[in-house]
């Protein structure tokens, strides 16, 4: 875990594969990051696993699914209840089942007070 970076209430991590998260990040209540799953194609249904990277100031809102192998770039927000099987590009905000790209994140500088 990168500095100032954060796991919300009921976050599961599955952790048979490294879990990275960068500088800033934050992963929100009841999102699950899974490392692994089964070959269903084998019979003997072996464990099958991948590590999970999330970049700096990423924002994984509440109740994601983030799959074995995925790479979530710098900047990226998936929205609620998204289900994350491929990469997202940086600065990019990403919604739905699988997850697809929406729009760009643009940050607006705030004025100082």
């Amino acid at each position: 875990m990168g500095a100032h970076s954060c796991l919300s209430h009921q976050v599961d991590c599955y952790c048979v594969e490294r879990i990275t998260l960068g500088a800033h990040t934050t992963v929100s209540q009841y999102s699950f990051l899974c490392t692994a799953s089964h070959d269903y194609t084998d019979p003997a249904m072996p464990l099958t696993t991948a590590p999970i990277t999330l970049g700096e100031r990423v924002w994984v809102t509440a109740d994601v699914f983030v799959a074995p192998g995925v790479t979530i770039g710098e900047g990226a927000v998936i929205t609620a209840r998204s289900s994350v099987f491929h990469d997202i590009a940086p600065w990019t905000v990403a919604a739905g089942n699988p997850a697809q790209p929406l729009k760009p994140r643009l940050l607006h500088a705030h004025p100082v007070r």
